[in-house]
Protein backbone atom coordinates (compact mmCIF):
# COMPACT_ATOMS: atom_id res chain seq x y z
CA UNK A 1 0.00 0.00 0.00
CA UNK A 2 1.02 3.33 -0.70
CA UNK A 3 1.59 6.99 1.84
CA UNK A 4 -1.16 9.09 2.39
CA UNK A 5 -0.20 12.44 4.22
CA UNK A 6 -2.14 15.54 5.13
CA UNK A 7 -1.07 18.81 5.89
CA UNK A 8 -3.31 21.65 7.69
CA UNK A 9 -2.12 24.94 6.40
CA UNK A 10 -3.32 28.87 6.29
CA UNK A 11 -4.84 29.60 3.35
CA UNK A 12 -5.77 33.46 3.77
CA UNK A 13 -6.76 34.00 6.72
CA UNK A 14 -8.85 30.28 6.98
CA UNK A 15 -7.90 26.99 6.87
CA UNK A 16 -7.06 24.10 4.14
CA UNK A 17 -6.27 20.36 4.08
CA UNK A 18 -2.98 19.42 1.44
CA UNK A 19 -3.88 15.86 0.30
CA UNK A 20 -1.65 14.50 -2.93
CA UNK A 21 -1.85 18.06 -4.09
CA UNK A 22 -5.27 18.97 -3.81
CA UNK A 23 -6.58 21.40 -1.25
CA UNK A 24 -10.00 21.39 0.69
CA UNK A 25 -10.18 25.16 2.28
CA UNK A 26 -12.55 27.33 4.04
CA UNK A 27 -12.40 25.71 7.32
CA UNK A 28 -12.69 28.25 10.08
CA UNK A 29 -10.52 26.63 12.77
CA UNK A 30 -7.50 24.60 13.00
CA UNK A 31 -9.24 22.37 14.93
CA UNK A 32 -11.86 21.47 12.30
CA UNK A 33 -9.70 20.93 9.42
CA UNK A 34 -7.57 19.07 11.73
CA UNK A 35 -10.85 17.01 12.16
CA UNK A 36 -11.45 16.00 8.67
CA UNK A 37 -8.15 15.16 7.98
CA UNK A 38 -8.47 12.76 10.40
CA UNK A 39 -11.87 11.45 9.11
CA UNK A 40 -9.92 10.89 5.86
CA UNK A 41 -6.48 9.63 7.29
CA UNK A 42 -8.41 6.99 9.36
CA UNK A 43 -10.51 5.60 6.02
CA UNK A 44 -6.72 5.31 4.57
CA UNK A 45 -5.75 3.44 7.88
CA UNK A 46 -8.30 0.94 7.06
CA UNK A 47 -7.25 0.82 3.06
CA UNK A 48 -3.71 0.20 4.69
CA UNK A 49 -2.04 3.03 3.77
CA UNK A 50 1.00 4.26 5.96
CA UNK A 51 -0.19 7.88 7.10
CA UNK A 52 1.41 11.19 7.85
CA UNK A 53 -0.75 13.99 9.34
CA UNK A 54 1.19 17.35 10.46
CA UNK A 55 -0.61 20.43 11.39
CA UNK A 56 1.64 23.81 12.78
CA UNK A 57 1.82 25.58 15.48
CA UNK A 58 0.12 28.12 16.42
CA UNK A 59 3.41 30.63 15.14
CA UNK A 60 2.72 29.56 11.68
CA UNK A 61 -0.36 31.48 11.34
CA UNK A 62 0.67 34.35 12.70
CA UNK A 63 4.27 34.61 11.12
CA UNK A 64 2.02 34.16 7.38
CA UNK A 65 0.04 37.54 8.90
CA UNK A 66 3.36 39.46 9.32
Amino acid sequence: MGLAQYSVIAVEGDWGVLHDGNLSSGYATKEAAFESAAAAASLAIRQGHEVHVSVPAREALTQRAK
